[in-house]
């Protein structure tokens, strides 16, 4: 009787050439699999429109930040600020838009979504204070 333990069995196999292949095969399935669910790799589309998404975040996000700086460093801060918190919240992008606060140099409209994120953070934030030389800052 031949030894048929696991070594020798193990030793003594020879895959056909099919079995090669679709192990192979199944492998670069299972792996891509993996890859595209757990790994995090996405396609180039996926790849091109995350990063057209986070950029337009990104000017969204800076129109909104120098709407701020505008609008707090504009005569009469602390009374335009108490009349956009009295405004419905609805209206609150109109009114900055209105002020042409959002509407940065060289351009004719605003960034989309800007005005709405300059009114959110503006209507956070508190009154502004006058320093002793009359300049005011902003709090919040």
């Amino acid at each position: 009787m031949a030894d048929n333990n696991i070594t020798t069995r193990w030793s003594n196999f020879q895959p056909s050439k099919a079995l090669w292949f679709w192990s192979c095969a199944g492998t670069a399935v299972v792996v891509m699999i993996l890859g595209f669910t757990a790994g995090g790799w996405v396609t180039g589309g996926s790849a091109r429109q995350m990063a057209e998404t986070a950029a337009e975040e990104a000017r969204t996000e800076l129109a909104a930040s120098v709407c701020v700086e505008k609008f707090m460093s504009g005569p009469n801060a602390g009374a335009q600020l108490a009349e956009l918190k009295e405004a419905d919240s609805w209206s609150r992008d109109d009114f900055v838009a209105d002020g042409g606060w959002v509407t940065l140099a060289g351009m004719e409209e605003p960034v989309d979504g800007s005005a709405e994120l300059c009114a959110d953070k503006l209507a956070e934030m508190e009154a502004p204070t006058t320093t002793a030389d009359g300049s005011g800052t902003a709090g919040g």
